[in-house]
């Protein structure tokens, strides 16, 4: 992850600001230490920009960065010290008083000890960054760059059509739209004056080559009066983008003088009754409201028939744009069409027979670019009319080919370019998928974004407004998936499964080789000192043997259907900076008490133990751990009696068999933001309400003695967004506490509740409702009156209620008025 030095220092830089005013800094006496690595980061930070552009072409560039990323992520473990400590300190004098703090000073976290410890790895750090610094051979000769720097260039060569290879029938369908004189919109109503046809695909697809071979196709060019291009800024900027199509609908270069009502008062007379195509090409922001300015100044005047044509890589963007059915969507060429891409652009007409050798090497070529256009092309032109094999040979045993096997694995160029155009943080967010495995069908967003967080890289300073870092987590998720990033995406009302293409698993490998390692018994020589993300999937003595060479490991994910203590105890007394720790499914008896010791966790996931009987205690040390899943311990007889001390707990999963929460036990959990209880044998909620403060989601499945209504929560303010409920048989009506969601509730979801006989005519009252479930509840016969007061709904779900269903069915049934205003009604009658 050598490209990720540049936001990795913005952050550290930060952080080093917000500690080094702190009192806990001021009274340890290492304000100034700070200072100086913060200033020595600053200076650094101004070239890093320029060293990513340049490492791919330069190994001492990319080792220097490595080596500066290294001592960034050992200055982050550094800095962390201190916010654990702050909370140690917190938990003490909330949980223990005086006689706790004194107790403390003669424990392992006494704080001369502590002082003493990080003055040397403050030293140490300042140490290796002031060497990295004067190396002069590479800081010399790195320039600073503006941030903004390393975008996509926006100006697109000519593709002759003979070079358009595979997109024939993409060709057509879009001239077939074009060529249609009135539009369609995505009602099927003929109302719109000017169409918007989105292409949408990854990088390197070829968007903008067939968006050119439409453009100037004969047919095209006969059929409409004017015929503009604009490659669209990141940003998307109105007065910008006006003065470019104004550009180009003149073809002229218009002064940046001008005002934005001069530009758009200028471009209205120049469309003014003409039928016109506008090219649009590279869109990347998704902002609605621009676009809508934009497209009101386009279609005021524009004759019956103007079309626009959209490039963009975001799926958000097409839906914000697109006025067509269904987009123009680009798959990756197969091999035979890269291959007769690459013959055309590489050998003279029908000269690839006369050189046998170099089409067999071209075929080698082609098959390392994946069936990305964008690369055939690149490579295939550096080689037309070529005819010494030596340059063949340069070219598919290159150096761009070997910086893929050394570090990024299969990584295609044109991902490349995907990967580097996205935002720092999210390049940061992409890059730590690595640990998503590429033999699993699909993935679960909520351990994704709960992954993220412990990782320490949703930034609250790139959104507005006071979001918390699970709803930063979504943002960035949903962000990555309208850039094709993700795919094959199910709503599944609470969380988002998805799958990422072979391609996106290269990519996300290729740039967090060197930190991610898979360990197996047989290739555990060579391990670099610096991994500090290992899935293990053996165990053993050379396992055991290798991990001891370690000592900055962050993620442990094990693999293993058998797991003993002594590997466990091994992982953590030895990776001291553990953020997180997967064992799930591993048939786990007994967790050492020595992960208690882990006091930079944030992430324990030990679902599906369901050998495990008991927690130790010391598992409520971890005052870091945001996230805990028991889920489905279904042999876990209780939770740890001090649980409450989990102050940053903001996710719990759980199965347990216990029958009642202890008293100061999870009701006390102040920022729990999510909570699942799942084949669990208790007979109520935590009577507490302190968790209904910060609870955002609630997951309540198969829990045959839970009564909602057996906790006094009546009047309690709730700020639940989803709701979740599934066989819960002692439930025969909705709780009334449930109330005090009725501003905030957004998604509620009812399965298998077989008593149930009405919903309550106060859920009429739940204004921000969004989507409602409702699924195999037999004894539901009828909806509320005031159904039609929900103008948030706009999605209803009933299945597997025959009455219910009976009653709602579209247009004649007794309670369809109540329900006709959501514009999305599913339902299935028996």
């Amino acid at each position: 992850m050598a490209d990720l030095a540049f936001p990795l220092a913005t952050k550290l830089i930060e952080k080093l600001g917000s500690i080094a005013s702190e009192q806990i800094c001021l009274a340890w006496g290492v304000k100034a230490d700070l200072n100086k690595i913060q200033r020595t980061m600053s200076t650094i930070k101004d070239v890093l920009l320029d060293a990513e552009q340049k490492q791919a072409h330069n190994q001492q560039i990319r080792s220097w960065l490595r080596q500066l990323k290294d001592v960034f992520l050992d200055a982050e473990d550094l800095l962390d010290e201190f916010e654990c400590e702050a909370l140690r300190r917190e938990v003490v004098e909330t949980f223990h008083g005086t006689i706790g703090k004194v107790r403390r000073f003669f424990s392992r976290s006494n704080p001369i000890a502590f002082r003493f410890r990080l003055g040397n790895e403050i030293k140490e750090i300042r140490e290796r960054l002031d060497e990295l610094k004067s190396n002069k051979a590479i800081f010399d000769s790195l320039t600073i760059l503006p941030h903004g720097y390393g975008g996509d260039n926006h100006e697109r060569p000519f593709v002759p059509a003979s070079k358009v290879i595979g997109r024939e029938s993409e060709k057509e369908e879009i001239v077939n739209l074009l060529m249609q004189q009135g539009d369609n919109d995505q009602s099927g109503n003929s109302n719109n004056k000017v169409s918007v046809i989105p292409i949408v695909g990854i990088g390197g697809l070829g968007k903008t080559t067939l968006a050119k071979w439409v453009y100037d196709d004969k047919r095209v060019v006969g059929h409409f009066e004017l015929r503009m291009w604009a490659s669209v800024p990141v940003d998307f900027e109105l007065t910008r983008c006006t003065r470019l199509i104004l550009g180009s609908a003149l073809d002229t270069e218009i002064s940046d003088k001008l005002t934005l009502d001069q530009l758009q008062g200028r471009l209205r007379e120049a469309l003014k009754d003409k039928k016109f195509l506008l090219v649009l090409d590279d869109v990347w922001k998704d902002d609605a409201l621009k676009w809508s300015q934009l497209r009101d100044l386009l279609t005021k005047g524009a004759k019956s028939g103007s079309k626009i044509l959209v490039t963009t890589r975001s799926t958000a963007v097409a839906k914000i744009m697109g006025t067509i059915p269904a987009n123009i969507n680009l798959e990756f060429l197969s091999f035979e069409e890269c291959l007769s891409l690459f013959v055309e652009c590489a050998f003279k007409d029908g000269h690839e027979k006369e050189y046998p050798n170099l089409f067999k090497m071209g075929k080698d070529i082609v098959g390392k670019c994946g069936g990305v256009p964008l690369a055939v092309k690149t490579l295939g032109s550096q080689l037309y009319s070529k005819t010494d094999e030596r340059e063949w040979k340069l070219v598919r045993d290159s150096e761009i080919w070997e910086l893929k096997q050394e570090d990024d694995g299969q990584i295609l160029p044109a991902l490349r370019l995907s990967y580097t155009r996205l935002p720092p943080h999210l390049r940061q967010c992409l890059a730590y998928c690595s640990h998503l495995q590429k033999d699993m069908i699909e993935f679960n967003s909520f351990q994704l974004i709960r992954y993220w967080m412990a990782h320490g890289i949703l930034d609250q300073s790139h959104v507005h407004g006071n979001m918390e870092l699970e709803d930063i987590g979504e943002l960035y998720f949903k962000d990555l998936w309208a850039r094709s990033f993700f795919q094959n995406i199910v709503d599944g009302g609470i969380n988002y499964k998805f799958d990422m293409h072979d391609l996106i698993h290269d990519l996300v490998q290729s740039v967090a080789q060197g930190e991610c390692f898979t360990v197996k018994s047989a290739n555990t020589k060579g391990i670099s000192e610096n991994v500090r993300h290992l899935t293990v999937l053996e165990a053993g003595q050379n396992v055991s043997t290798t991990l001891q060479k370690l000592n900055k490991v962050r993620t442990v994910a094990a693999d293993i259907i058998d797991i003993d203590e002594s590997f466990l105890h091994t992982c953590f007394s030895r990776f001291k900076y553990l953020r997180v720790v997967e064992l799930p499914r591993c048939s786990l008896q007994v967790l050492p008490s020595s992960i208690g010791s882990l006091k930079h966790l944030r992430y324990l996931n030990l679902g599906y133990n369901e050998a495990i009987t008991k927690l130790p205690n010391a598992i409520c040390r971890l005052q870091s751990l945001q996230t805990l899943n028991l889920d489905e311990c279904e042999n876990l007889d209780e939770l740890p009696r001090d649980i409450s001390k989990l102050i940053r707990l903001t996710s719990l999963c759980l199965t347990t068999k216990q029958t009642s929460f202890t008293e100061n036990g999870v009701g006390c959990l102040k920022l729990l933001r999510y909570l699942s209880i799942v084949n669990s044998n208790l007979t109520s909620l935590p009577r507490e309400t302190s968790y209904l403060a910060s609870l955002r989601t609630l997951i309540l499945h198969n829990c045959e003695q839970l009564d909602l209504g057996n906790v006094n929560y009546q009047g309690t303010p709730l700020r639940l967004q989803k709701l979740w409920i599934v066989q819960l048989p002692r439930m025969v009506a909705l709780p009334e506490w449930f109330q005090g969601a009725a501003n905030t509730l957004q998604f509620l979801a009812i399965y298998e509740c077989e008593n149930l006989e009405a919903l309550p005519e106060w859920l009429a009252s739940f204004t921000s409702l969004k989507k409602l479930v409702l699924d195999s509840c037999s004894e539901l016969s009828s909806l509320p009156e005031g159904m039609r007061s929900l103008t948030s709904l706009r999605e209803l779900v009933i299945d597997n209620c025959p009455e219910l269903e009976r009653r709602c069915q579209r247009d004649i049934g007794e309670d369809w008025p109540k329900i006709s205003h959501v514009p999305h009604v599913f339902f299935s009658l028996v």
